[in-house]
Parts: structure tokens; sequence; C-alpha cells
């Protein structure tokens, strides 16, 4: 679907972290409906390096641009050096998605210095380029405020959410005369995320578990933790939006209809014709939020978003993508 009527022609599309998930999906969306526009990828790639907790230290795999035809620097946007190989473009929009996106990572001054210092160097950029920055924020800004979770109310509970919540503070201070939007995603699922590896979507994890035959793993209670799940097609409504925005904001990005995981399981059960039986195990995490819900009028009135996809319909979408990565990437490995 095309979200603005305007081509693009002769405009340049910066997306950091183009080659992992949401920004490997804004990539096509650019090429497929706005093809006179020039779109330049910008992703450190994965090398294999982890952190202490055994998450990649980065997610981006050539797989997710497999088809794409723009312009791939290969770079690390902690490295001056690496952004200055952005300097001969007149770039006009930055779609901001690099990060360290993990929760769990307890590294606080790489989180700092990728998330934080990281977005200052590109603001400068998008200042030099009169460009306008769209940026991922994060429903971790929130941490364990009670739903409904409305900008203004933030409480982060990991040095990721307050990263995120510092970046749009950066961004309300910050001397620049053209609209800087952050984007406070909620739990996206869908296509491209499977190289994410543990920190996946439930709905892709769930998915890949009962494909391969075994039972859903769930913890006792799960149809009482809900969480707003958000497909990826509106992730890029929101973004493409966030272009026209009138003036800078932080706006949350989900359905505001929480869902539980026991919907998850039960609506892929649903949609592979499976009966699987669902094995529950205890919540071993002493802190776990139990429910999430963006506030999104601000979102609606101020971008023009609606989300299109409910949980069902999404998975419905999802479930084609979910087996192609199950027979290509799962099984008989």
């Amino acid at each position: 679907m095309k979200y603005i009527d305007d081509t693009l022609e002769n405009k340049t599309i910066l997306i950091t972290g183009g080659a992992g998930f949401i920004g490997s999906n804004l990539a096509f969306y650019f090429q497929k409906n706005h093809p006179k526009a020039r779109v330049i990828v910008f992703d450190l790639f994965r090398t294999g390096e982890r952190f202490s907790n055994g998450s990649l230290k980065s997610f981006g795999h050539f797989k997710n641009l497999i088809g794409f035809t723009g312009d791939i620097i290969c770079g690390d946007i902690t490295k001056k050096e690496d952004l200055q190989r952005l300097e001969g473009f007149k770039i006009d929009y930055i779609f901001h998605e690099a990060a360290i996106s993990d929760t769990t990572v307890l590294d606080q001054e790489i989180m700092i210095r990728t998330n934080v210092n990281a977005y200052v160097d590109l603001l400068a950029l998008a200042k030099k380029n009169n460009a306008r920055m769209i940026y991922a924020s994060s429903g971790a800004t929130y941490g364990d405020a009670p739903s409904p979770q409305s900008v203004g109310r933030e409480s982060p509970q990991n040095v990721y959410g307050f990263s995120k919540l510092t970046m749009d503070n950066i961004s309300r201070k910050y001397d620049y005369d053209v609209s800087i939007v952050g984007l406070r995603y909620f739990n996206v699922y869908g296509a491209n995320e499977f190289f994410k590896e543990k920190t996946a979507s439930m709905v892709l994890q769930l998915g890949l578990q009962i494909l391969s035959g075994k039972a859903a793993r769930l913890f006792f209670g799960s149809d009482k933790i809900l969480r707003d799940f958000i497909y990826i097609e509106d992730v890029v409504q929101a973004n493409i939006l966030a272009m026209s925005a009138q003036k800078s904001g932080v706006y949350n990005v989900g359905t505001g209809n929480p869902r539980s995981f026991q919907d998850i399981s039960d609506i892929l059960q649903k949609e592979f014709g499976t009966s699987r039986e669902t094995e529950y195990f205890a919540n071993p995490h002493k802190a776990y939020q139990m429910h999430t819900q963006a506030d999104i009028e601000p979102t609606i009135k101020e971008l023009g978003y609606k989300p299109n996809y409910s949980l069902e319909e999404g998975i419905k979408a999802y479930a084609k993508e979910i087996k192609r990565v199950y027979e290509s990437e799962i099984k008989d490995v």
C-alpha cells in the first residue's frame, strides 16, 4: 500500500540499520512504491561478535536485502570515519533504525555510545543536509508504567529503554528547523525478523515451534499476559506518514488493542491447521510487565495513522512467510 502521493523523484533516502528487520522493510517499501527515489542502506551487518548475554552485536543480514537494488554501505554508526562515507550524498530523509535493540544487553557504555552518541552525530548530518529525521524510539521507554502507556509517563527499567528516552529528550531540545519524529514501536512482528534470533517476536518463535512439531511453550497464565502487538506493515505506514509531519514529536506505534500470548498461539494453530498441545512453565522473571497498551490517539491525530491489521489479520498475512522461514532456515538443519 502506498501511504503518500509524492513520487519522491530525485529524493535521497538514508536508512540506517537497513539490513535489519524494520529497516529492510522500509527499503523495499520505497523500492516498490517510489522507484524514482534513491535509497541508501547503511548497516554494520553481522560479524559473529556477541555480547556477554549471547546476543549478536549486529542483526543486519544480507538475506534481508535480497532483491534490493539501491545503494548499500557497510558502516558503523559509532565511527565518524564510516559516517563520512555519506558526505557525497544530498540526503532528504533519514530513517534511523540502527541501534542495539536487545533489552537484555547490560553493557551500559556500548548501549549509550551506540544509541545516544551516534544519534547526535546523525542529527548533525540531518542538519547539514536539511533532511527530515524519522527515528526508532521504543515502548521500552515506559518500563513498568501503567496502561495505556502515553508520552510523558515514562519509567524505563533497563538501559535500552533509558537510551531511547534520552534520544527523545535530545530530539525535543535540538536546535533544528525541520521535523524530527520519534516513533515508539511496541511489539513488532513480521517478515525479516528471523535473524534477530532470540529477540524475534513471539509470533515467529511460537510459529516455528508449532511447525517443528513441538508444543507451543508459554508461561502459566499466558492468557492474562497482554501486549500491544503491531504488524510490520503498520510500522512502515507510521514511518511513511511521519515524512509529512507538520511538527516534531514523539508518537506511539501500536494498535491500542492489547492481546495475550495465548491468543498468538491459538491464532497460529488455526492458520497452520494444527492442534498441538501447549506446554506451560513457570515465569522465571522476578519483574515482568503483564500489560502494554499504546495510547495512539496523538499518532492518529498528528500523523493520520490508523492501524490496518488486527492480530488475526497480521498473523494471517505473516503465516506464509513463517512457513517459508521454517522450510529454508529451520527444517533439516
